[in-house]
């Protein structure tokens, strides 16, 4: 005969695992764009996840309806590792450069630091920051992730 318990654990389990994934799915981290009205930036990648190696696209975009400057034509972008220590920041000139609202900038990366060595497996983060018509400074940051 087989423990009740033993069917009960399979038994939640059964029904545990799909409601999981379900919840898991619809709560997806990667952001969409969303316009809103006021100052703000979006960071935009084709994905979260990638390969090591892999070459990624980052679009930096106004996504409000006031004028971003930024102190340079890297657009305030780096790229950190969590701990804080920045492996690369796009060579750039030092210009002011701005962006109208719903304008986009697109850089290219190929997980070089900026010294050439290859990054290794692991999350970065991934910011811009840039100041509004007020001087107010908008950041906004997202954390992509690096696998072997």
């Amino acid at each position: 005969m087989v423990p009740r318990g033993l069917i009960l654990a399979l038994l939640i389990g059964l029904v545990a695992g799909p409601v999981f994934g379900i919840i898991l799915y619809q709560t997806d981290t990667h952001e969409q764009l969303v316009f809103v009205d006021g100052s703000s930036i979006s960071i935009l990648t084709e994905k979260i996840d990638f390969d090591l190696g892999e070459e990624i696209s980052i679009k930096i975009i106004n996504s409000g309806t006031t004028e971003l400057t930024f102190s340079d034509t890297s657009y305030g972008l780096e790229i950190k590792q969590l701990d804080g220590i920045v492996v690369f920041r796009p060579l750039s000139s030092q210009v002011i450069s701005t962006l109208n609202s719903h304008d986009e900038i697109e850089f290219s990366w190929d997980q070089l630091k900026n010294n050439g060595e290859q990054i290794l497996e692991g999350s970065y983060k991934i910011t811009s920051v840039g100041f509004d018509d007020n001087k107010n400074i908008i950041k906004k940051s997202i954390i992509i992730n690096i696998l072997k």
